[in-house]
């Protein structure tokens, strides 16, 4: 089985910072791969952005490297889980833009998405503030 944490932020303001995102993924209790990165920064950037695009991530991984998996989903954004749980609506432009995006990328893959508090996702919290902060250095 498979398990990915992930996590986005949008800094230092959201909207219109910088949005970044970091994702790891185990087998059976082993980290096997991480990622992080930045979506982009300014206008449209958002903390669901970035938790949107580290989700996106992390099934590109899945389906390039662990496409017959079950594959469990834990993050720390309800909104993020809740939607692509069915749970609760698609209305906001960000989120009418991904969601059918990321259902339909995950067609023929066993999975299910599960909220966590923030402390359970620490990992995915830091990888996120690391691409940032990798973001932020080469800027200057």
């Amino acid at each position: 089985m498979i398990t990915v944490f992930f996590d986005g932020l949008c800094s230092p303001k959201n909207p219109g910072g910088v949005a970044a995102y970091g994702y790891l993924v185990y087998r059976n209790g082993e980290l096997i791969h991480k990622g992080w990165g930045v979506v982009g920064e300014g206008m449209g950037m958002t903390n669901n952005v970035a938790e949107y695009e580290a989700l996106l991530a992390a099934i590109r991984w899945i389906r390039a490297n662990a496409p017959q998996d079950r594959v469990v989903f834990k993050g720390d954004s309800r909104l993020v889980v809740k939607q692509m749980r069915g749970e609760w609506m698609v209305r906001s432009e960000t989120s009418r833009r991904y969601v059918p995006l990321i259902k339909s990328m995950l067609e023929g893959i066993d999975h299910e998405f599960v909220w966590v508090p923030r402390e359970a996702n620490a990992e995915a919290d830091a990888l996120s503030k690391y691409a940032y902060e990798m973001h932020r250095r080469r800027q200057e």
